[in-house]
C-alpha cells in the first residue's frame, strides 16, 4: 500500500463537477467536506459492484485513494466510523488489508471501533490464517473497542466455528499448546511469551515504555545496588534517581526508594527485576484504561519501563507507610489482635478492590498482605461521611501493588479456566491444592487467608466438610470468637471459599462488601472507634 501522502494525483468523480462545485461552497459541506466524497464512493460501489467485467475497479479504487490521500491527517475524522468504512473498502479493493492496518495504526485512525478488529479478523480468517484472525479479534478486546458486546459475540462465534471445525484438541486458537481444551498456566513462561509478542505492537505505544536491544551499561550496576552505599546515581533515560535505600527484595526482584534529580520531594519506586519483565507494565496501563480516575488510586501507578536485554527497571510510586503484612505483625508484637473493627474496615477495602478488577476482567494473582499498602488521608477523618465515602475516607484505606502475576481474562476465551500452582505459601487456593481449575479462587482465597490473618494473627487453614445432602464444602478450622460478629465473618468464608470456576464473583463480592458496610456504617460508635485506630496506628507504623 502506498503511503497517502505518496499517492499520486486522481481523477475524482468529485472534481470539476458542477454538484461537487454547489457542495463545496454550501455550510454543511464546510462543516463535514467528507460528505460528497461518501456519495460519490457509494455511487461507485454501486457500479462497481453491477460492473460485470470489472472495468469500474481501477477508477473505484482511485477515488478511495483520493478519499484517503485527502483527509488522513484531518483530526475531525480520526474517530469517524464513516472515514473507517473507507479504510476498509480500501483494502478490499487492493487485497491487502494488513497494510492498511498498519497504517490506521500509525495514524491513529478509528482505534477504539470494533469494526476495525472485525474487518482485519475476517481479512485473516478469509486468508486461513485462523491465529492471526484471533490476536486481531483480542486485540480489540483488550483495547476495550466499542461496541464491546458485538466485538465478544463475533469472537465467540468465530472460536465456536472453529473449534468445532478443528479435530485436533491439541491446538487452542490463543496459541497455546494444552492437553486439555480450555485449560492454560497463565504464568507459565511459554505462555507470557505468547501473550507478550501478540501483544507487542500496543505495548509499545504506551506511554512511558523505552526498549532497548542492548543490556543496560549504567556507571551504577542495578543487580548489585543492595551491597552499594546509598546515593548513588542511576541514570535511565533523560532521568536521575538517586538510590535512598532498599525496600524490599524478591527472587527476581529488588525494590528501591530513590529521589528523582536528588528532589526529595519528588520520591519513587525503581523495581529492578532479572531477566528483563515488561508484563507488569502491561498490566498497570490495563489499570489505567478500564479502572475509573475515582478508583484508580487504590492499584498503584507505573510511570515508566526501561526494558533491555538482560533486566527491566520498572517506576513506581513510593509509599512510606509500609503494609498491611506490617499493621498486622504491629499487633502481634503487642501480642494483640487487631480490633475487630479495623479488621472490617479493611476487609471492606479487600472486597471492594476485588469487586472492581473483577468486573473488568482483571486477576491479581498474588493477593497477600505484603502486596497491600497502606495509604492514609491527609485531611481529617468525619464520622458523618464514613458512609459517602467523600475525600479523606477515599484517601484512606490499601493500594495493591506488584501485578507481575496479573492475568487479563480479555486475553482469553470466555469460560476460560487455569490450572498452575503459584507456589506462594501459605495462599495456594483449594482448587490448587486439589490440583483443580481455578479462576478468581486464586484472589478470593488470598482475601481469606489476609481476613483470616487479621482476625487470628495466622494463616488459615481449611478443612472439607461434608453437607447433609451428600455435597462438601470448605471452611477455616480456626473457630471464630463468639463476642465477634460471627454473621458476617461466617458468610464471607462460606461463601468465598465456595465458589466454582466459571461464576463471577462480581455480585458476591459486592454483596459482602455491603453487608459490612451496612454493619459499621449504622453505629457511628463504631467509626469513631474505627477513626482513632487508625490514627494510632499511623503514629505506630510511622514512627517505626
Amino acid at each position: 500500500m502506498v503511503h497517502p501522502a505518496r499517492l499520486p494525483p486522481t481523477t475524482s468523480p468529485l472534481r470539476n463537477s458542477p454538484r461537487a462545485s454547489q457542495e463545496k461552497s454550501s455550510p454543511r459541506y464546510l462543516a463535514d467536506p467528507i460528505l460528497p466524497w461518501l456519495r460519490s464512493i457509494r455511487k461507485a460501489f454501486d457500479d462497481f459492484r453491477r460492473d460485470p467485467d470489472g472495468t469500474t475497479a481501477a477508477p473505484f479504487k482511485n477515488l478511495l485513494e483520493d478519499c484517503i490521500n485527502n483527509f488522513a491527517d484531518d483530526k475531525r475524522y480520526r474517530n469517524d466510523v464513516r472515514f473507517l468504512k473507507i479504510w476498509i473498502l480500501y483494502g478490499d479493493a487492493i487485497q491487502d488489508f494488513k497494510r492498511v492496518f498498519e497504517m490506521l495504526e500509525v495514524k491513529g485512525i478509528c482505534q477504539t471501533h470494533s469494526l476495525l478488529y472485525e474487518s482485519y479478523a475476517l481479512f485473516h480468517a478469509y486468508k486461513g490464517n485462523l491465529l492471526a484472525a484471533h490476536d486481531a479479534y483480542h486485540l480489540g478486546l483488550s483495547r476495550i473497542a466499542e461496541p464491546p458486546d458485538r466485538l465478544k459475540k463475533m469472537h465467540n462465534l468465530f472460536l465456536e466455528i472453529n473449534q468445532n471445525a478443528r479435530p485436533d484438541p491439541k491446538i487452542d486458537m490463543t496459541g497455546f499448546s494444552r492437553q486439555e481444551p480450555n485449560y492454560i498456566d497463565p504464568w507459565s513462561a511459554s505462555t507470557i511469551s505468547n501473550l507478550l509478542k501478540r501483544m507487542d505492537l500496543d505495548i509499545k505505544k504506551y506511554n512511558g515504555y523505552y526498549r532497548s536491544s542492548k543490556i543496560y551499561s549504567g556507571k551504577v550496576s542495578l543487580t548489585s545496588l543492595q551491597n552499594s552505599s546509598r546515593n548513588k546515581i542511576v541514570e535511565l533515560g533523560n532521568s536521575k534517581y538517586q538510590i535512598r535505600g532498599c525496600s524490599g527484595l524478591g527472587g527476581f526482584a529488588q525494590v528501591y526508594k530513590a529521589y528523582i534529580d536528588s528532589n526529595p520531594d519528588d520520591v519513587v519506586a525503581l523495581k529492578i527485576q532479572k531477566p528483563a519483565y515488561p508484563w507488569e507494565f502491561y498490566m498497570y496501563r490495563q489499570l489505567d484504561k478500564r479502572v475509573s480516575d475515582v478508583e484508580r488510586p487504590c492499584f498503584g501507578f507505573a510511570h515508566k519501563v526501561h526494558i533491555f536485554s538482560d533486566l527491566s527497571v520498572l517506576v513506581c510510586d513510593y509509599f512510606s507507610h509500609g503494609t498491611l503484612q506490617d499493621a498486622i505483625n504491629s499487633h502481634l508484637v503487642m501480642q494483640k489482635p487487631m480490633e475487630e473493627v479495623l479488621c472490617i474496615y479493611y476487609t471492606i477495602e479487600l472486597l471492594r478492590m476485588l469487586e472492581i478488577l473483577h468486573s473488568v476482567g482483571i486477576i491479581h494473582g498474588d493477593f497477600k498482605p505484603d502486596n497491600l499498602l497502606v495509604r492514609y488521608a491527609r485531611e481529617d477523618l468525619s464520622e458523618d461521611t464514613f458512609n459517602s465515602r467523600p475525600g479523606p475516607w477515599r484517601d484512606q484505606g490499601l493500594c495493591l501493588v506488584d501485578w507481575g502475576r496479573g492475568i487479563d481474562l480479555s486475553l482469553f476465551p470466555a469460560g476460560i479456566e487455569f490450572h498452575g500452582d503459584c507456589r506462594t505459601s501459605g495462599f495456594r487456593c483449594v482448587e490448587m491444592q486439589e490440583n483443580r481449575t481455578w479462576t478468581y479462587q486464586v484472589d478470593t482465597y488470598g482475601l481469606c487467608v489476609i481476613v483470616h490473618m487479621m482476625l487470628h494473627g495466622s494463616y488459615m487453614t481449611v478443612e472439607k466438610k461434608v453437607n447433609p445432602d451428600g455435597s462438601h464444602h470448605y471452611q477455616p478450622k480456626s473457630p471464630l470468637k463468639r463476642y465477634w460478629n460471627v454473621a458476617l465473618w461466617k458468610n464471607l468464608f462460606s461463601g468465598l471459599l465456595n465458589i466454582q470456576s466459571n461464576d463471577s464473583d462480581v455480585p458476591l463480592l459486592q454483596s459482602l462488601r455491603r453487608s459490612f458496610e451496612e454493619y459499621i456504617g449504622s453505629n457511628p460508635q463504631l467509626i469513631n472507634k474505627l477513626k482513632h485506630l487508625l490514627v494510632k496506628q499511623k503514629a505506630s507504623l510511622c514512627s517505626a
